[in-house]
């Protein structure tokens, strides 16, 4: 009988085990401080603005990566059992 895992517990398997997964969730940490960095100056520069934005695109991006990476470790771990 399989246990069913959480996200959480699969990604902390992931992040021992997977060095993409490891990369890809520095890269997320990375740009979630840039962007508390940015969202603590009282006024942005027009630069500063389509940084802020650029770095919301690329952490989605990330986020969704490493969800896709989730659900197939999910999947690989319920064709074991």
């Amino acid at each position: 009988m399989s246990v069913v895992m959480g996200e959480s517990e699969l990604r902390e398997r992931l992040i021992s085990s997977n060095e993409e997964f490891r990369r890809l969730m520095q890269e997320h940490q990375s740009y979630a401080y840039e962007l508390e960095r940015l969202s603590a100056r009282p006024h942005l520069s027009e630069d500063e603005r389509i940084q802020e934005i650029t770095l919301k695109k690329k952490k989605l991006l990330l986020k969704d990566r490493m969800h896709s990476m989730v659900l197939e470790y999910r999947k690989q771990l319920g064709r074991q059992s």
